[in-house]
C-alpha cells in the first residue's frame, strides 16, 4: 500500500504523504496557501475560510487546512472562486476590526494586515461605526484588546492543549461572541500562568504584553539612577528575528553593543548567574539525595512552572529547589555584591531585565524576592519584542553593529549557564558540577545528551559516584501536568526533575519574537534556536558552573559557601499554595 498519494495542483504535480492535508501538500509545490486559524496539530478547524481552494469536481470550496489530499485530485488554490471567497472574508473580518494599525504593536507584523495587503484591500465595503477598544489589562504581564480579535482560537488552543491551563475561551453566539474568561472574569482572577504563549500565536495586535520600556526609558534619563541590564541565555539567539535576521542566529555580541548605546551603565550576562543558580541548586539536590531529603527535587527556574505548581499541584511545593531564578538572582546581587563593589545604594541601583519570558513580568512582584532593604530584586523585565522595539527607536542600526562583550564585573558565563535557555539545560548544567562533586573528578564528558531535544518528556539514569541518579524534563505545562501525575501515581520515581513553562523552553518563551504561523506550521523554532544554543556551549573554553572564576570569587569575597546562611538569605525564596480563583479561600 502506497505512504504517497499523487495530486495536481494548480497544474503541477505533487507527492504528499498519505494523510496530508491540501495544505500541507501545497506546501511541498511551493506554494504557501494564506490561513489564519491553523496550527498544525492544534488547532485544525478550518474556521476563519482563508485558506479555501477549489477542487476540481467538487460542489464547493473547501479550507486546506482540513481537506485531506487525495490520490488524482486536482486543486486550483488560486482561482477566480477562491481568491474572491479570500477577500470577501477578509473585508468581513476588517468591517469590525479596530484599525490602528499606525500605533498597533503588531504592526508589520500583523497576519490580518499582511493579507490584506497581499489581496490589494484599500478600503472596507462593509463598514461599521467605529470599533471601539476593548481592554483587559488585569494582569502583570499581557494586555487584551478584543476589539482587534477575529476569534481564530489559536489563544484557545495553546492554553488548552500546550499548558493545559486553558482560562480563557469563546462565550456568547454569533456577532456576541468574543474571546474572554469564564464569566468574563478578568485574568487576574483566574489561574492563568502568564506564561504568555497566547500572545506568540495572536495573528493580530488583540494580545500583547504589558509593555514597560517607557519606564526604561524614564530611568535611562534619571541621573540619579544607575542602571543595569542583564539579557537571559536565549535572548542572543532570538533577539536578531526582530530586526529580520535568520532564526537562531547568534547575536551576542551586537546585543551587548545595543545595550551600551542604549545608555546602561552596567551591560550584564544573566548566564552568570545561570552559573550561580547551579551552585545553589547543585548544592541543594546534594543535600536532599545524599541525606534523605524531600525528592525528587524540582527546579525553579520558570516562574510560569512556579505559578502552575502553587496553584494546580500544591502538593510538589516541598519538592521544588528554593533557589531565587537566575532574573532574581542577578537583580538580587546587582543591589548587594555590585551596590557594595561599587560604593552605591541599593535604592540608586535601577535594574532592568531583558528575558524570553512574560511570566517573569509576574515574578518581579512576588514574596521573598526583595535582598536589598525591600527593594525588589529586579525593577523591570522586559521581553526580546521589548528590547527590539527599544533599539529600533534608538535608530540603533543593529545588523551593522560591531561585536563587544559584557561587563567583566558579571559577565563572565559558562557554556553550562547558555543552556539554561533550552529545555534540558538545566538539568544538564546541574549534572556537570553534581558529578565532578560528589565524584571527586572529572566527567568523561560535559555532554550529558540524554536530557536535550524538543521532545515534551525526557527521562535518563546516571550512574554518579556509585548512586543511579534518575532525572526527567518536562516541557510544556501539559507535559509537566502529565509527569507529575506519573509521580503521583507510583508509576514514576526521580530524583531530579526539570520543569519549564514553555514548551522546548526558553527559546520558545512566551516573549520572544513573534513568527507569522506560516513559519511555526513549518519550522521548528524550538529546535533551530537550541541549537545555535549548544553549538554555543560547545565552543566556550569553560563549559562547568563551578569552574567560573567570576562565581568563585562572588563566593570567596561575599557569599561564602554554596548553600550557606548568606547565600540563602540572598539567593533562595519561599513558596506558598495559591487559591485558582482568588476570591475563594485556600
Amino acid at each position: 500500500m502506497a505512504d504517497t498519494v499523487k495530486l495536481k495542483i494548480n497544474g503541477i504535480e505533487v507527492e504528499a504523504p498519505k494523510g496530508s492535508t491540501v495544505l500541507e501538500a501545497a506546501r511541498l509545490a511551493g506554494i504557501e496557501i494564506p490561513t489564519l486559524c491553523y496550527m498544525k496539530e492544534i488547532n485544525a478547524i478550518g474556521s476563519c475560510r482563508v485558506c479555501v481552494v477549489e477542487i476540481k469536481g467538487a460542489r464547493t470550496l473547501v479550507a486546506a487546512c482540513v481537506f485531506p489530499a487525495s490520490e488524482g485530485m486536482e486543486v486550483f488554490t488560486n482561482s477566480g472562486a477562491a481568491v474572491k471567497a479570500r477577500k470577501a472574508t477578509l473585508e468581513l473580518m476588517l468591517s469590525n476590526h479596530r484599525m490602528d494599525c499606525l500605533t498597533c504593536l503588531r504592526s508589520q507584523n500583523c497576519e490580518l494586515q499582511k493579507l490584506a495587503k497581499d489581496f490589494g484591500i484599500q478600503e472596507v465595503r462593509f463598514p461599521t461605526d467605529a470599533t471601539e477598544p476593548q481592554i483587559e489589562d488585569s494582569s502583570l504581564h499581557l494586555v487584551r484588546d478584543n476589539s482587534k480579535c477575529i476569534l481564530c482560537r489559536r489563544c484557545v488552543a495553546v492554553c488548552k492543549q500546550y499548558q493545559s491551563v486553558g482560562v480563557i475561551g469563546p462565550n456568547d453566539r454569533g456577532f456576541a461572541t468574543h474571546i474572554s474568561c469564564a464569566f468574563d472574569r478578568n485574568l487576574d482572577e483566574v489561574p492563568c500562568v502568564s506564561c504568555g504563549q497566547c500572545i506568540t500565536v495572536c495573528p493580530t495586535g488583540a494580545l500583547t504584553e504589558r509593555d514597560q520600556t517607557e519606564e526604561v526609558w524614564a530611568a535611562l534619563a534619571d541621573p540619579a539612577k544607575h542602571v543595569v541590564v542583564g539579557a537571559a541565555p536565549s535572548i542572543r539567539v532570538t533577539l536578531g528575528e526582530c530586526f529580520d535576521m535568520p532564526v537562531g542566529t547568534n547575536v551576542e555580541g551586537k546585543m551587548a553593543s545595543a545595550l551600551r548605546h542604549l545608555g546602561f551603565d552596567g551591560v550584564f550576562d544573566v548566564d552568570t548567574a545561570a552559573d550561580l543558580t547551579i551552585m545553589e541548586e547543585g548544592t541543594e539536590f546534594i543535600e536532599r539525595f545524599t541525606k534523605g531529603g524531600t525528592l525528587p527535587l524540582i527546579t525553579s527556574c520558570s516562574p510560569g512552572w512556579i505559578r502552575f505548581c502553587e496553584q494546580y499541584y500544591p502538593e510538589f511545593i516541598p519538592n521544588l529547589s528554593s533557589c531565587k531564578s537566575p532574573q532574581q538572582m542577578f537583580g538580587a546581587m546587582m543591589k548587594t555584591y555590585y551596590a557594595h563593589q561599587k560604593g552605591l545604594a541599593p535604592d540608586d541601583i535601577f535594574v532592568v531585565t531583558i528575558m524570553p519570558c512574560t511570566a517573569k513580568k509576574y515574578e518581579n512582584h512576588r514574596e521573598h524576592q526583595a535582598s536589598a532593604k525591600g527593594l525588589p530584586d529586579v525593577d523591570v523585565a522586559l521581553t526580546t519584542r521589548e528590547l527590539g522595539r527599544m533599539i529600533a527607536r534608538a535608530g540603533i542600526m543593529f545588523k551593522d553593529l560591531p561585536d563587544s562583550e559584557f561587563d567583566p564585573a558579571f559577565g563572565v558565563s559558562t557554556g553550562a549557564g547558555v543552556i539554561f535557555g533550552a529545555t534540558g539545560g538545566v538539568m544538564e548544567a546541574t549534572l556537570r558540577t553534581v558529578y565532578e562533586v560528589l565524584t571527586g573528578k572529572e566527567a568523561p564528558s560535559p555532554d550529558f545528551d540524554k536530557v536535550r531535544g524538543t521532545d515534551g518528556i525526557k527521562e535518563a539514569a546516571y550512574d554518579i559516584a556509585g548512586k543511579t541518579v534518575r532525572v526527567a524534563v518536562a516541557s510544556g505545562l501539559a507535559n509537566a501536568r502529565k509527569l507529575l501525575e506519573s509521580v503521583k501515581s507510583g508509576e514514576k520515581e526521580y530524583d531530579f526533575i526539570e520543569i519549564m513553562g514553555c514548551p522546548g523552553g526558553c527559546v520558545n518563551g512566551g516573549g520572544q519574537p513573534v513568527q507569522p504561523q506560516s513559519v511555526r506550521n513549518f519550522t521548528d523554532l524550538r529546535a533551530v534556536r537550541a541549537k545555535t544554543i549548544y553549538e554555543i556551549d560547545k565552543s566556550m573554553p569553560l563549559r562547568k558552573s563551578h569552574e567560573n572564576p567570576v562565581i568563585k570569587k562572588v563566593y570567596d569575597e561575599y557569599l561564602g559557601e554554596p548553600g550557606g546562611h548568606k547565600a540563602h538569605d540572598i539567593l533562595h525564596t519561599r513558596y506558598q499554595k495559591r487559591a485558582k480563583y482568588p476570591d475563594v479561600k485556600v
